[in-house]
């Protein structure tokens, strides 16, 4: 099956999508904040003889001319962490305080959950969760090597994930960059449709409604939760949000986002869905030269 094609009464210039889904990704790397400044990122770039450009939304991410950003020494001390440029956006919508708690909940290895410590200053408290323990000592290495003294790692199913352990009752905030069928992570990953089926959207899509839910039961009244992805399916996106809107007392936020973007969909094959699913932003490739990704923002009892 072409997976791609079931998407195109729902996008205006398919053409450009397709061939944008066929092109390497752009090498990029978010500047971390907690050891440095772009200014002196870009300067140790330039000793290194590595040529690049700031992304044109966001300052602090860099585009670099390298296949491998892991090597350079901004990487190798903890300046520069290599982390695809939409992916920086989910981070920023959540958007945390100093002094907050903020659960990421699932976590590794670990770029948004290092971004939203250094978005705090390193000043709050980030519990940074992931059910694999495999893909912890990733999530691990990260944070000690980006200077990440904020962070709690916990090792649990973020469904039923209980706050027990701790010495406060919820949370600020919460981001739920959720596990998903990766559709919008083609560019990077080719073989990431090889596994792909409707029966998997239909099992995924009930595991992230249960951790956005729980985010929304774990997260203050007024508090923020965001839910992200990386996949272009409506039943992974807008019908998860729609039902979690029936049985959470949550809305939907408009935000800000300096990406070229399109609105959530409203229909899909037949079933319709809450009009304010419309404030999420569905991300394709070809509209900022980046992966596909889906991003919304929901606010505890709106």
């Amino acid at each position: 099956m072409d997976v791609l094609s079931r998407y195109e009464p729902l996008i205006d210039d398919f053409a450009a999508f397709r061939a944008a889904c066929e092109r390497p990704l752009p090498s990029v790397v978010r500047v971390n904040g907690i050891k440095t400044t772009p200014e002196r990122a870009r300067a140790a770039l330039e000793e290194e003889g590595i040529d690049h450009e700031p992304c044109e939304w966001h300052p602090g991410l860099l585009r670099l001319d390298t296949d491998h950003p892991g090597r350079t020494w901004g990487a190798f001390h903890g300046w520069l962490h290599g982390q695809e440029e939409v992916s920086a956006l989910p981070a920023l919508v959540c958007d945390p305080e100093p002094g907050e708690r903020v659960w990421a909940a699932c976590a590794a290895p670990g770029g948004k959950a290092t971004q939203l410590a250094a978005r705090a200053d390193d000043a709050g408290l980030v519990v940074a969760n992931d059910r694999n323990l495999g893909r912890l000592s990733a999530l691990r290495f990260n944070a000690e090597r980006l200077g990440v003294t904020s962070m709690a790692v916990t090792n649990r199913d973020a469904r039923n994930y209980s706050l027990a352990p701790f010495d406060f009752d919820e949370f600020d905030r919460a981001l739920c960059d959720v596990p998903c069928s990766c559709e919008g992570t083609v560019r990077k990953n080719p073989d990431a449709l090889d596994g792909w089926s409707l029966g998997y959207l239909d099992e995924i899509a009930s595991t992230q409604e249960a951790i956005l839910r729980r985010a929304i039961q774990a997260t203050r009244s007024g508090g923020t939760v965001v839910y992200s992805t990386c996949t272009f399916a409506p039943e992974e996106n807008e019908a998860v949000l729609d039902r979690t809107l029936d049985s959470e007392n949550c809305r939907l936020l408009d935000f800000d986002c300096a990406l070229d973007s399109r609105p959530g969909i409203t229909e899909w094959e037949g079933e319709r869905f809450d009009s304010s699913v419309q404030r999420a932003k569905r991300i394709y490739p070809h509209l900022n030269d980046t992966g596909g990704f889906f991003c919304a923002k929901l606010e505890v009892g709106g």
